[in-house]
């Protein structure tokens, strides 16, 4: 198993440490940076509502968003996984 690395992200008025995968720090760090712009647009459209109110907003603005052929952390990890169960099948069919 591969080791994880902690990093600390900044999410709206909150920072978190969270361990990730040293490959997936680009992909998070984009994501991070989309999310937190998402919350400086949407408090200057809407003012006067608290940061949870925000964070809900680019929640569900991210959450609709088409993904126009990218694959998220979990797609991959989920794709791996079912790679190595069909090796796994093929090798016990003896294919």
């Amino acid at each position: 198993m591969q080791a994880l690395i902690a990093i600390n992200i900044g999410i709206g008025d909150r920072t978190y440490r969270i361990k990730i995968a040293p490959e997936d720090e680009e992909q998070v760090r984009k994501t991070l940076r989309i999310i937190n712009e998402k919350i400086i647009e949407f408090k200057t459209e809407f003012a006067g509502k608290d940061m949870q109110d925000y964070i809900a907003m680019v929640l569900m603005w991210y959450a609709t968003q088409p993904q126009s052929g990218k694959t998220t952390v979990l797609e991959n990890d989920l794709a791996e996984w079912l790679s190595r169960m069909e090796g796994q099948i093929d090798k016990t069919l003896g294919l």
